[in-house]
């Protein structure tokens, strides 16, 4: 069901990650048909009322979700879609921003050799990868063993290494086989408590993200 609302949802950043949004187009399919509010509420699209949305491609390459531009009743330049902040998140306003980037820009992690690259099956890429045990953040291999990531937007609590591992057992059990399946949970603080526990389980990795924004100044000259 949630991989249907993020995929169904013209306005949301993650859609890009399913199949039938892989290419540049108009959100005026039959793909495109809620309208997100934010906090995982949406409703019916409407685009008289919420513009008309679009599939695009940046200049770098890489596709975004955004309001289209000179389409409709869209008179203004295009806007990328974006969440209602918070200032309880943090860095990240959504964990939806900290995944995507994450998925983009897959770290390389210590004792691990070569690169990671997301999980793909014939419909869709490992992000929001749906078990039959909950929705796996990222799910990424290397080198034929596979990687399980759980995003946390601030404090990772304890609580989370439960989780990664129930994701840690479908993926060993379903896809991995003989390979090894490695958890990473990432997070903005680890407490202390997580740290203590992950001590006893050697497969789990925990990883702290920070977020640096250097500034310089412009004139009409440079």
């Amino acid at each position: 069901m949630t991989c249907s609302i993020i995929s169904g949802a013209v306005n949301h950043p993650s859609r890009i990650h399913y199949n039938e949004n892989k290419r540049p187009r108009i959100a005026d399919t039959e793909y495109d048909y809620l309208f997100n509010t934010g906090r995982g509420k949406v409703v019916w699209y409407e685009p008289e009322k919420q513009g008309v949305w679009e599939i695009a491609k940046a200049t770098d390459g890489s596709l975004v979700v955004r309001l289209a531009e000179g389409v409709g009743e869209n008179l203004g330049p295009a806007v990328e879609a974006a969440e209602p902040a918070s200032d309880a998140y943090g860095v990240f306003a959504l964990e939806a921003h900290l995944r995507d980037y994450l998925a983009k820009n897959l770290p390389k992690l210590p004792s691990h050799d070569g690169a990671l690259v997301l999980y793909r099956t014939d419909d869709r890429d490992g992000v929001e990868f749906q078990t039959d045990v909950g929705p796996i953040d990222i799910l990424a291999t290397g080198n034929g063993d596979f990687y399980v990531f759980e995003l946390k937007l601030a404090r990772g609590p304890d609580s989370a290494l439960g989780q990664i591992l129930r994701y840690m057992g479908w993926v060993k059990k379903h896809l991995a086989g003989e390979n090894n399946v490695f958890g990473v949970i990432v997070a903005s603080d680890i407490s202390e408590k997580l740290r203590y526990a992950a001590t006893q389980v050697p497969h789990v990795r925990l990883m702290e993200y920070e977020l640096k924004v250097d500034l310089h100044a412009v004139s009409l000259d440079t």
